[in-house]
């Protein structure tokens, strides 16, 4: 597994905040639209043959909405002014993004609690290493208290598991020259807060899996 720190040139604050602002709105769009899509239904008189319908899109696109915000709370917010958050939580949170996904979570992590900067590196590389199954496959997310220090690991297993070059630039620490921002965004983000925790983050590339990893003080 390589270490994959940089000492790339920082991309400025007003640049990474646009990015993940925009991010955040394209995961956000989604079922949003689709809730306005199902109320137009149910105010077309010409279509309450589907009135069945449109509640079901409505009331699955409101549980992804809102299970997308709790997530984004936490894993790009401030979220309020917790310092620590119990792992059966940061699970729930998780578990709430993986029912979107085909992926499947498998969350094996052993402290019962988590101080923020972890929890922050637990949800972000749970949802990249779900992100790396686009066809499925199997997403296990591991945290171990190693003396002072955390270990998080994060394996995605699968027919097909895939990294894009612009995580693989993110987590460098390195600006994006060609690729889509939102994946790129989010990757220099988990650089970023992990560098500024003392961690660093790592990663490993195979045809069977894709591995996140990340060590840093607790």
């Amino acid at each position: 597994m390589s270490d994959i720190a940089s000492s790339a040139p920082a991309v400025r604050s007003a640049e990474l905040a646009a990015y993940l602002a925009a991010r955040m709105c394209h995961d956000f769009i989604s079922p949003a639209s689709a809730i306005v899509s199902g109320l137009d239904l149910l105010d077309d008189p010409q279509a309450q043959d589907m009135r069945e319908d449109a509640m079901n899109l409505i009331a699955s696109s409101a549980r992804k909405l809102a299970d997308l915000l709790a997530f984004t709370r936490v894993a790009f917010g401030a979220s309020a002014s917790a310092e620590t958050f119990d792992a059966r939580e940061l699970e729930k949170l998780a578990q709430g993004v993986f029912n979107h996904m085909r992926a499947e979570l498998d969350w094996a992590v052993e402290a019962p609690s988590v101080p923020k900067p972890a929890a922050r590196a637990l949800l972000n590389l749970a949802q990249m290493a779900g992100a790396a199954l686009p066809t499925g496959g199997t997403a296990r997310i591991r945290a171990v208290v190693e003396g002072a220090s955390m270990a998080i690991a994060a394996e995605s297993t699968g027919p097909k598991p895939r990294l894009r070059a612009e995580v693989l630039t993110g987590l460098r620490g390195e600006p994006l020259n060609e690729g889509l921002h939102g994946h790129w965004a989010q990757a220099y983000y988990v650089h970023l807060f992990l560098a500024d925790a003392g961690g660093r983050v790592f990663v490993d590339v195979t045809e069977e899996k894709v591995t996140f990893a990340a060590t840093l003080p607790v």
